[in-house]
């Protein structure tokens, strides 16, 4: 049984890697994830979501507006002064962030355990260090920022509207 799950988790773990490498555009087009796209969100929410390595990541939970069960994704949490968040790479859009405004916040963080949390907005004006900070730490995410991780705060506070934030609480 050991040996499967290693061979199951060394297969996952060399199977990322490996997309890792693609270009963005083989996973996202027009800020939607393509078919492969959604294919690798599904497989790294189940592994956020055992807690397996990188610790950053987890897999976040919530209830579909459509009332159709729990959507799952990877999410990488950015820290700021001692207070976790969660930044929408692909803006507006996002399902999981229109699921979250239907939910009012309400959310399971799944990270070798289920934590029930609320996620709250966090207003334009205060998001720029939050950006920062995740595109610091969200590899993956980068090609969707015009300011990288080493750019001035101010050219994150002149994207801030387009990405939605949230505060874990």
């Amino acid at each position: 049984m050991r040996k499967a799950m290693l061979l199951v988790v060394l297969a996952l773990a060399t199977t990322i890697l490996a997309l890792a490498m693609a270009p963005n555009s083989v996973f996202y087009r027009d800020r939607r994830p393509t078919r492969l796209g959604r294919l690798v969100i599904r497989t790294q929410a189940v592994w956020s979501g055992l807690g397996l390595p990188p610790r950053f990541q987890v897999a976040l939970e919530v209830p579909r507006r459509s009332g159709a069960g729990v959507q799952s994704i990877p999410m990488v949490v950015a820290n700021v002064d001692g207070e976790r968040y969660f930044v929408s790479m692909l803006g507006e859009r996002s399902d999981w962030v229109r699921n979250v405004r239907a939910a009012n916040g309400m959310a399971v963080i799944r990270s070798g355990g289920r934590t029930p949390v609320v996620l709250e907005e966090v207003p334009v004006e205060e998001r720029a260090p939050v950006l920062k900070a995740y595109v610091k730490r969200a590899f993956g995410a980068r090609p969707h920022f015009v300011p990288g991780p080493d750019s001035p705060l101010a050219e994150f506070e002149a994207v801030a509207g387009e990405y939605p934030v949230f505060r874990v609480r």
